[in-house]
């Protein structure tokens, strides 16, 4: 067992840290939280009043997405993919993000080498292949390549598969589901790194999102869906679907529909920063490109139109390829509109909802995995605390495993 000692602890849910706590750690969860605990048995760690919180959780992240050509990704050997998402996950791991929501291309192999302990990093909740129709986001073909895209769909680089007609639509959830995907994702709008759809197109008619909302329910699970656009979000409220993915063209009034629906948007605005500054270098092609201002300039506007809705927003960041690194830099982007605690929130207890892990991840709890930080500062004062590659983590904990301990 590990006690954790004089330690200012955000729970992941309050407004401040709370100084003169104690945290009993017993094999890979929590058991007790208090302002007095002893043990007898326990390694004994003073914290000198750091602060201590939960594990971080990145709601939107492609772990096989090494590189920012889409397509140049999907060609990768198998070996090469799997052996760069698990450098990725290390990564991840080493700036606190104990936990992460892959959004298209990993696959069950991935999370059995997590849980054998061949690869260091998040856990990982999976939607296994993301499903687009022909010309859809997850589309990467150029218009006049006509490859079938059953050539590209079962290699470990790509990022989704094309099913098109509700039938076609009902398979592909299926078999996502019977790989072993925890959720569906749905491309139902159009996107940046894809080249052949505008952002305003709509993916799927409205049957075939149905279709999918109800192949999830049936399996007990939900669906995420790619958006942008107004219209495409309205339509994909009233489909019954719940994870709203990045949301940079949302109004005031469909956001308030959203919220009395239940569903949960995660904005992802880094990855537009850093798709404006270095995509064109990375290889993103020039009709991506002149897709970035299109949602870039609406990320701070839609943060404020979603908080003033009342519509739960969780934390994500969308990179791609050597962007990866920049991660961190979505808590001080949001920071120009939301307060931190909120932004905090975001990317503990309201991720932990997204996930439906209520009181197993994102809190400081008894009964909660102990995935924990200790912190040199006060991130609620400064969010800058939690950029770079983990500098400012005194200790990071997975399942009560020390992963980093400077302590």
């Amino acid at each position: 067992m590990i006690l954790f000692e004089n330690a200012r602890l955000w729970d992941g849910f309050a407004d401040a840290a709370a100084p003169g706590m104690s945290v009993l750690v017993e094999g890979e969860t929590i058991r007790e939280v208090g302002p007095s605990i002893t043990s007898s048995s326990a390694r004994r760690i003073d914290l000198g009043g750091r602060v201590l919180m939960p594990g971080l959780v990145d709601c939107h992240v492609h772990l096989i997405a090494s590189t920012v050509n889409l397509q140049a990704n999907a060609l990768l050997p198998d070996a090469v993919v799997a052996f760069r998402a698990g450098k990725l996950m290390r990564e991840m791991l080493m700036r606190g993000f104990t936990t992460v929501r892959d959004l298209g291309g990993a696959t069950l192999g991935l999370r059995l080498a997590w849980e054998e302990g061949l690869i260091e990093g998040p856990r990982v909740w999976l939607c296994g292949k993301a499903l687009s129709q022909t010309g859809g986001h997850a589309d990467f073909r150029a218009r006049a390549d006509m490859r079938d895209f059953a050539f590209f769909e079962t290699r470990l680089g790509s990022m989704g598969r094309v099913a098109d007609g509700v039938d076609a639509v009902r398979r592909a959830c299926r078999e996502e589901i019977k790989g072993g995907a925890d959720y569906i994702k749905l491309m139902a709008n159009g996107g940046v790194a894809s080249p052949s759809d505008p952002i305003a197109f709509l993916g799927y008619s409205d049957a075939e999102l149905r279709a999918a909302v109800e192949e999830a329910a049936m399996a007990q699970t939900y669906v995420a869906a790619h958006l942008y656009t107004d219209e495409a979000i309205g339509r994909a409220v009233r489909a019954g679907i719940r994870s709203l993915e990045h949301c940079n063209l949302i109004t005031e009034a469909t956001a308030r529909e959203a919220a009395a629906a239940g569903c949960i948007a995660c904005p992802t605005l880094v990855t537009y920063q850093a798709l404006k500054e270095e995509g064109a270098s990375l290889g993103l092609g020039p009709e991506s490109v002149a897709k970035i201002d299109d949602v870039r300039l609406a990320g701070l506007e839609s943060l404020d139109r979603m908080r003033r809705a009342g519509l739960r927003m969780a934390f994500g960041t969308d990179l791609l390829g050597p962007m990866h690194r920049r991660q961190s830099e979505e808590f001080v982007i949001r920071r120009e509109v939301l307060p931190a605690a909120e932004i905090l929130r975001s990317a503990t207890s309201h991720a932990a909802m997204l996930l439906r892990q209520e009181g197993r991840i994102g809190c400081v709890a008894p009964g909660a995995f102990a995935d924990l930080l200790v912190v040199d500062g006060d991130p609620l004062d400064d969010l800058a605390l939690l950029t770079g590659q983990g500098e400012h983590l005194a200790a990071i904990m997975q399942g009560g495993r020390f992963m980093k301990d400077a302590l």
